[in-house]
């Protein structure tokens, strides 16, 4: 509940704090989606949390997790896909497009001319390694890498647009690129690592494979305890 309030007002804050003036009813409707996707997401969670405390296996889908496929009617196995809908999919949506909407807005205008070129001071590089964990997690937990790709090749489009207008990015800029390009790193050594995982193949199929750190805590981990 905390995040979905402290959250928005740290992102119209990083707003403010840009160098050029964004679009303001942008800015806006991105922030009320967001607090909307997230409020989804934080109910969704709450009733999933619960479920997993009575033996839910987020490495299966929904009909055919063992507390779920034996209720009785059957057409309950229909809400709680409709829950995990909007948990899953129309929340996520709803919360990361907005965020990353504004991450790209802001990233806009981070941008110096050449003469003045900045490079990432101490404080950015020992940031770096926790800011590209936590995107990590947004983009596999949230299961949003197709969402997380197109922002990073906007922004790569963007620095090669400016580059030929003779600017470059700033320190908050090379922070958020810096970010962006590990956490694809990051990204791309969890899949290597789970590629061949029959299970969660399953679970996750199709060609863009990001398993959810999750599915794989319940299938590899919990039960080892």
């Amino acid at each position: 509940m905390a995040y979905n309030v402290i959250t928005p007002f740290l992102l119209l804050k990083l707003i403010e704090r840009s160098p050029r003036a964004l679009p303001r009813s942008a800015v806006y409707l991105s922030i009320i989606t967001f607090v909307m996707g997230a409020s989804i997401h934080l109910v969704g969670d709450s009733i999933n949390h619960r479920l997993l405390l009575s033996g839910y296996q987020l490495h299966l889908s929904v009909r055919e997790n063992p507390i779920i496929k034996d209720l009785k009617p059957a057409t309950l196995i229909d809400s709680f896909e409709l829950l995990y809908f909007y948990d899953e999919q129309l929340g996520h949506l709803m919360w990361y497009i907005p965020f990353f909407i504004i991450l790209f807005l802001y990233f806009t205008g981070c941008f110096t001319h050449v003469k003045e070129e900045k490079t990432m001071p101490l404080s950015g590089w020992l940031l770096l390694g926790p800011s590209a964990l936590y995107y990590w997690y947004l983009v596999t937990e949230g299961q949003i890498f197709q969402l997380f790709l197109l922002t990073f090749l906007a922004m790569v489009a963007m620095v090669i647009h400016q580059r030929h207008k003779g600017s470059v990015p700033d320190a908050n800029g090379l922070f958020l690129f810096a970010s962006f390009s590990v956490t694809m790193c990051l990204v791309a050594v969890w899949v290597a690592w789970l590629w061949s995982d029959p299970v969660l193949r399953k679970k996750y199929p199709g060609h863009l494979y990001v398993p959810e750190p999750w599915s794989y805590y319940t299938l590899h981990v919990k039960d080892s305890h």
